[in-house]
Order: C-alpha cells, then structure tokens, then sequence
C-alpha cells in the first residue's frame, strides 16, 4: 500500500475540522471566519486532544495563495468608481479613522513596551473594521436600508482599497526598518505610479481581450484566464517590489470594470473559498493557548482600544464629515471589531519576520471578542446617542446643529478649477504612460535594436519607434482640454484670463519637449542646441498631424468605452438608466420605466395605435424584451406582455400616463364568472340552421367563439370532427367554451328547432 503524501493527510484534516466549524457556526449564526479560525486551534499542535498537521510549512504555502484569492475576490467587488460615488463624508470619516486608530495602536503598544514594529503593525490591524461581520450583523438586524448603513458601507469601501496602501508601506518600513519621510514618500510615489500605470494599460488591454475572445470563452477557460491574468499580476507586482496580495487586488479592481467581472466573480469563488478556509485555517493554528493566557491583559486592553477607538474616532470621523450626532454614533458604534484585514496584516509581520510571535494570538483573540459584540454595540448606538443629546451642553448642541446643516450646501466648481483640475488629470495619467513606454523601450528596444543593426542605424530605429510610440500621448498632452468648454469660456470672457491659459498649453509642450529631449540624448552624443532643435520640430510635426489626432482620439475613446463597459451593459438590460437621464432633470423631464403588464389591454398594440405621445406626452425612447431592447421604436412596434418600456415626460404627464396604464390592466369585477369553461353538446335536426354545413362554414369558432370538440352519431360513439364533413340530421355536437358563448350557440339551436 503506496503511503499518502503528509501535505494530502493535512489537507484532508483541516477540511475536515473546517467542515464541521462551520456546521457549528452556521447553527449558532456567527460569522464562518470564526469557525475557521477555531478548526486551525483544533488541527494545531498547541491542542493535545486532536491530531496535528504535521508540516506547516506546506500549509503556509497554501495560506498565501488563500491571502491571494482573498485580495482578488475582494478586488472583482470593488470598483475605482465607488471612490468618486463614495463622496466626501466617507472619504473624510475613514481616513480620520484609520489615522486615529493608527496612533492609538501605536500607542497601545508603547505602553506595553513592544517594539516599534509590533506597535506600529499592531496600529494597522486594528485601524481596519471587518467587511463580512458588519454586512453580516446588518442583515440580521434588518438595518441595511438604514441610512447610517450606506455611510458605514461607503466607509468601509475606502478602508479596503486604504488597507492595501497601508500594506505596501508597511512592508516598506518592515523591509528598510525605518521610517524615514523622504523613503516613505518614495515609496507612497512608486505606489501611485505603477497603481495608475496598470490600471489604465489594464483597462485599455484586458477588457479588449476578453471581447475578441468571448465565443472561445466556456466557464473553464474563462476561470484559467482569469486565475492567469491574476497570477501573473502578483509576479509582476512582486518583480516590483509590492507584495503579492497587492497584484491580486489590482487585477480583480481592473476585472471589476468589464462585463465578465460578474460571472468571474461566480467562478473563482468556489476556490477563493477553499484557499480562504485554509488560510483562515492556518491563522487559528498560530494561537497558542499558553500565550493567550500569558497575555490576557494585553488582549483585554487591545479589545477595549478597539471597540472605544473605533467608536469614538469613528463618531468623531463622521461628525468632521457633517454629519448628525445620532448618525455619527450609529456609524462609529458598528464599526467596533476587527477581522479579515487583521489577519492578513498581521501574516505580513509574521512573514517578513518584523513582529514578534505573540502578537498574532492577541489579534485572533480581540478579533473573537469584538466580533461577538458587534451587534449589541451596533444596538447599543441609538440609546447611547439619546443619553449624549441629552447631556450634552446647549452651545454645543447648536454648534453641531450649524456644523452639520452647513456641510450640506452645494460648491459649485469654478471653471477654472474644473480646467486645472482636468488638465492635471491628464497630464499626470499621460506621463505616466510615456515613463513606462519610455523605461520599457530602454530596457528590451534598445538593446534589441543595436545588437541587430551596427553603428547608429540601431540607435536611431530605436529612437524612431520609441517616439512613434510616444507621439500620440504626448499630443495628447500637449492639446487635449485647449478646445473644451471651460478653455473657450475662460478665453472670451475675460482677456485677463488668456495669459494663464496660454501658460497652462506652453507647459505642456515643454513636458513634451522634455520626454524627446530624454529619449534622443539617451540615444546619441550630440549638443543640447540641437536636440533642442529636433524636439521643438517634432512637437511640431505631432500637433499638425491628423493621423496622430485619430489615434490619440480613438485610444481615449476605446479606454473610456471599456472603463464604462459594465454601466453600458447595465444601461443596455434596463438595470440602470441612461446617463443623460441624469441632464433631463434641468428641463423637468424625467426617465421613467413602466412594464407591461399581462392582462393590459395594450398588450399586443402597435405604438400606432396606442398613440402614446399625444394621449398623454410621453415618448417612448426604448423598449426592453427579456435581454434584447429596441431603441427608438418605430410606430409599427408592438407592445407586449411584461416589455418594460422606457419614457420621457414630466411629472404631470408621467403621472397621467401610470394612472392610464392602470386603468388598461383592471380586470372586470365578474372576470372570474364569465370566464369559466363549460362542455355542453346540442343535436343537429332538419331545421338546424348548421345542416350541412362543415365546422367552418357553421362559424362555430369564429362567430360563437366555440370549439367542436367531436361530433357523436347512430353508433354513440364520440369522434373528432373532419373539418370538411358537413353536420348531418341527428349529429350530437359537443362543444367547449366560456359559458355565455355555449349557451349563446345551445340557444341558437335551440331557438331554430322552436
């Protein structure tokens, strides 16, 4: 008998324990991260009464592909377009948070006398509140529809994507053991630029790939292509000195925009839960029950910083955002617990060997604890928040009051502000790119040139490509935003203004002139004059091209397209409404979406015939069928049952028009009664008016309304009617239909035999 591999006998009892932890926690309705947790004490050496995984360094392994599928599951949920949508009390209630809570860590660890780095990785497991345990302790509340639940969820998108950022510096400082501002500044630089530069070379690239092979594209090939792209993001992020939970996340953010992130967000999750259990498993197996006794009075004290920091820097947080004194507690009292991120920062320390091992024990205990208490300190808000009103001081109260009222007034963006602000996005998104096509070329390009050609034929094929690859970019910088709205407005309005805005186009070019100037010096040894010279006449040559104009256009035009291409989809199934819904609303015109329903008397009627527009004023734009949508339907376009169909109108006539639906969809109060079906049968005699004459010719269908189910002779027995056979003396017909059509035909019989 072949003996198993101890990596397969220690799988097999970590399922195992997992398997029935989660069993245990689903009954007693706690989180399953608890259950994980709770098997890896079970399967680890520290419990005596249990069998042990025997090589844990095979199971790490597997706990950093788990951190992997974690990051890249969290990264397909999340979207670069939640930031903006988050708006500005998220933004400044969590990095109030996350910075307070920080330097309360910190401190906490200080007191204790740990070392810098226990007490500043301990500050950053502390400063994340857990996703899955309040969405969780949410939904059993029934609360998710609250409005201080939406500011707390908007919150705790920031603090995933900041969570990321706050683990590539802390590997940062971990690595050069410093915190040195100049190095830390560095590090945040080289942060933003690879972030900025993948994420638009993702979006360009990825979601065009994915569409040109979406026929080949069957679930088993889509999961491998995208376990591929993410696997090869955390090598690339790990060549560049990030970790490997950072690549996943980013990959998953730019799968997150295309149309597929759904159905690869379905695919990968049966294994993100598999490696997720194992790495969750593996966070329990590292807690040493001795160490958690030694260090009860740490635990206790990191449990109490918790759940008070996280309530009073988060009350504190939402209230600098403008926020209500109720709301500002509802929000900072859910937020009391660690999890996820707790345990994914704190296997960072352990695996770049920075904190000491009995942190990791202290953090699973406070992060038990605080789960536990989540939802009564979540119940805990609104009494708490009515004893603060009530003792609180009367000027205070009125400054709040003021403070929270005046947050909400609306700042209209100057057009100079939304000009500079623009041409900064661009310019900064554009260099970036041209560092990279720059860096690349210098790196593979060049060298590839000059082994392949002798003398300065290399340099200057190499110089020649690497500028034809920069030329649409740096025409873009160069012009993009010198014809927008603002530009022009700013340039008649005001001569004043002409001067700064011909300054804004001259540093542009220069920023041009500089990337060529980098490029040719790099190449060859010739005086500064004249690669000056050069320069200034490509930048020339770049703005006058009109092929150069395409390309640039078509590029912004394609990034854009694929950035939007999830909303596009939506718009496109009736899920979300167009966006120039949102431009109606300053003419009083509104986008309203209306179905069909089955019994409405409009159903089968071609929009002719309706005469919608001029019944009631509303136009209808598109009309939705299952996946398909007809835009702009013609008059000949019938409408049918459970069509949902998109219209344009005001208030008034939308309100018209619904009432005017409902009214075609009433049902009569004695539906019911004259739609019941009876069987009946009369007999065909000499004076019958259907004497020799075939079910057509009787119109017993068309005229009655009836249908002939069979027709019964001298022999008594009952046969399906031939369409062609004429009715004969003596025929017994039976007939089916609604009652007041059978006995309308029984009486006409009837009536002709009187």
């Amino acid at each position: 008998m072949s003996e198993l591999a101890p990596l397969i006998s220690d799988l097999a009892l970590i399922l195992a324990c997992a398997g029935v932890m989660t069993l245990v926690f689903k009954k007693l309705k706690q989180p399953l991260v608890l259950g994980y947790v709770v098997a890896g004490f079970l399967a680890s050496p520290h419990m005596p009464f249990t069998p042990s995984v025997m090589e844990q360094a095979s199971v790490k392994v597997w706990a950093d592909i788990g951190v992997i599928f974690l990051l890249f599951a969290l990264g397909l949920e999340f979207s670069f377009k939640k930031i903006v949508k988050v708006g500005g009390p998220a933004v400044i209630a969590a990095c109030t948070i996350i910075f307070c809570m920080i330097m309360l860590g910190v401190g906490v660890g200080s007191a204790f006398g740990w070392g810098q780095m226990d007490s500043l990785f301990l500050g950053g497991m502390i400063a994340m509140s857990s996703t899955t345990i309040i969405y969780k302790a949410f939904d059993d509340l029934g609360l998710r529809k609250k409005q201080f639940a939406g500011l707390v969820l908007s919150i705790l998108i920031l603090e995933d994507i900041l969570a990321i950022v706050l683990m590539v510096m802390l590997s940062t400082v971990a690595v050069r053991h410093n915190f040195e501002g100049a190095q830390m500044l560095e590090s945040v630089a080289k942060l933003l630029f690879f972030l900025i530069l993948w994420f638009v070379v993702g979006i360009y690239l990825i979601p065009l790939l994915l569409k040109k092979c979406r026929r080949l594209m069957s679930d088993e090939t889509l999961l491998i292509v995208a376990l591929a792209l993410c696997f090869g993001m955390v090598v690339l992020a790990a060549e560049t000195g990030f970790s490997a939970a950072f690549g996943a996340f980013i990959m998953g953010s730019i799968l997150a925009e295309t149309v597929e992130a759904e159905r690869i967000g379905q695919l990968v999750a049966p294994v993100k839960d598999l490696f997720g259990a194992i790495f969750f498993v593996s966070v329990g197996m590292m807690v040493d029950p001795a160490m958690i006794v030694e260090y009860a009075v740490p635990i206790l004290v990191v449990t109490l910083a918790v759940i008070a920091g996280q309530a009073v820097f988060g009350t504190l947080g939402v209230l600098l955002a403008g926020q209500p004194l109720k709301m500002a507690m509802q929000c900072g009292f859910s937020l009391t617990q660690i999890g996820e991120f707790a345990f994914i920062i704190a296997s960072l320390g352990v695996s770049l060997h920075v904190t000491g091992e009995f942190l990791y024990p202290i953090v699973v205990a406070v992060s038990v604890i605080t789960t536990f208490l989540t939802p009564y300190m979540i119940r805990l808000a609104e009494p708490a928040s009515t004893y603060v009103d009530n003792h609180l001081p009367g000027r205070w109260k009125r400054f709040l009051s003021r403070y929270a009222s005046g947050s909400r007034t609306v700042n209209h963006d100057s057009l100079w502000k939304k000009l500079i602000m623009a041409m900064l996005r661009m310019t900064v998104v554009y260099s970036i790119v041209c560092v990279a096509v720059v860096a690349l070329a210098f790196r593979f390009l060049v060298p590839l040139c000059r082994e392949s050609l002798p003398g300065v034929w290399g340099s200057l094929v190499a110089a020649v490509l690497t500028i034809l690859c920069l030329s649409p970019f740096l025409r873009a910088i160069m012009i993009k935003k010198n014809h927008s709205v603002e530009f022009v407005t700013l340039w008649k309005e005001d001569r004043g203004n002409r001067a700064p805005l011909v300054a804004t186009i001259v540093l542009r070019v220069l920023l041009a002139v500089g990337f060529l100037m980098f490029v040719i010096t790099g190449l060859f040894q010739v005086s500064v004059g004249l690669v000056l010279g050069i320069a200034f006449l490509l930048v020339v040559l770049m703005v006058l091209s009109r092929q150069l104009k395409r390309q640039s256009i078509l590029i912004e035009r394609r990034f854009f397209q694929n950035l939007r291409s999830r909303d596009i989809q939506a718009e496109y199934l009736g899920e979300k409404k167009p966006q120039y819904a949102g431009r109606l609303l300053s003419k009083d015109l509104h986008l309203a979406d209306y179905t069909i329903p089955g019994e409405s008397l409009w159903a089968g009627k071609t929009l002719a015939e309706l005469n919608l527009g001029k019944q009631y004023g509303v136009h209808v734009v598109s009309i939705l069928r299952g996946k398909k949508r007809i835009n702009i339907p013609g008059a000949s376009v019938r409408i049918f049952p459970d069509d949902k169909i998109q219209v344009i109108a005001t208030d008034t006539e939308l309100a018209g028009f619904g009432e005017a639906m409902e009214q075609a969809s009433v049902l009569d109060s004695d539906v019911i009664e004259k739609s019941e079906t009876i069987l009946r049968q009369f007999r065909i005699d000499e004076d019958s008016p259907f004497l020799g004459k075939t079910v057509k010719e009787a119109g017993i269908r068309d005229k009655y309304h009836c249908l002939v189910v069979g027709v019964e002779r001298e022999e008594n027995v009952l046969r399906a009617t031939d369409p062609k056979e004429p009715f004969l003396v003596g025929d017994i017909v039976w007939i089916v239909g609604e009652s007041k059509d059978v006995y309308r035909l029984a009486g006409q019989s009837e009536e002709e035999e009187d």
